[in-house]
């Protein structure tokens, strides 16, 4: 890898992270040593790069930092075009639309040598035939979460009982054939999901939730592993008695 392509990974990784970097990780990534992973975050600091080090902790590139913003590498067009082609598959309409466009616009800005990676890209997204329709308005429905709005949903389980929650959206999930919106309830005072194709009736209120989308999918994520865990657990207890019985 030459120098040059090399600090700006360094610089691409550092902006990838959100915690501290350590030397051998940028190493283990660059295929390089530690050694020259120093050397280059000494010559990119000589250049005003604003890249704060500890000792034992790692290096972090500080906000306000930022390159031109395509400056893309031939697999960095491949992913956002293959990523493009996904959600212009799957999405609902508006962000089918701006897939589209958006490798429209990437097809017309980046290096006359890279644009066959957009018009006749090697990778490509299957679409998904067996997709379910939502039955609420999924624009809306993200619209919500950015405001950190509720929503009052009538919601129909697989025995088809109707239920009406009151819930906080803070994700969407998307599945093969099916969109899951990811959300506090109310009523079970607890995460629940809930398919969008089952949704009878969706209102979507002014109330701002009290607390913020991003804390949400945190808390969300801390509880998805901890219940993890917990079935591991008992998977790996079940056997063991199973084990213990045989013997």
């Amino acid at each position: 890898m030459r120098r040059a392509d090399r600090l700006f990974q360094i610089i691409q990784i550092l902006r990838r992270h959100r915690g501290p970097v350590t030397a051998d990780v940028i190493a283990g990534e660059l295929e390089t040593s530690k050694r020259t992973v120093y050397r280059d975050i000494a010559d990119l600091a000589a250049q005003r790069v604003p890249i704060r080090g500890e000792a034992g902790v790692g290096y972090v590139l500080e906000n306000g930092f930022d390159l031109p913003p395509l400056m893309l590498t031939q697999d960095e067009v491949e992913a956002a075009v293959l990523g493009a082609q996904w959600v212009a598959s799957r999405g609902d309409p508006a962000l089918a639309r701006a897939a589209l466009d958006l490798i429209a616009k990437i097809g017309a800005t980046v290096p006359e040598r890279l644009r066959p990676l957009v018009l006749e890209p090697a990778s490509r997204a299957v679409p998904n035939w067996r997709g379910v329709p939502d039955r609420m308005d999924m624009g809306a429905a993200r619209r919500a979460i950015h405001a950190g709005c509720k929503i009052r949903l009538v919601y129909c389980d697989e025995q088809e009982r109707e239920t009406e929650r009151t819930v906080w959206p803070f994700a969407i999930g998307y599945h093969e054939a099916v969109r899951l919106l990811m959300t506090w309830c109310e009523l079970r005072q607890d995460f629940r999901s809930f398919r969008t194709d089952r949704v009878t009736t969706a209102q979507f209120l002014d109330e701002r939730y009290p607390d913020r989308p991003a804390a949400l999918r945190a808390k969300w994520r801390k509880h998805a592993t901890a219940e993890h865990e917990r079935k591991r657990a008992g998977r790996r207890a079940s056997e063991a008695a199973t084990l213990e019985a045989a013997s």
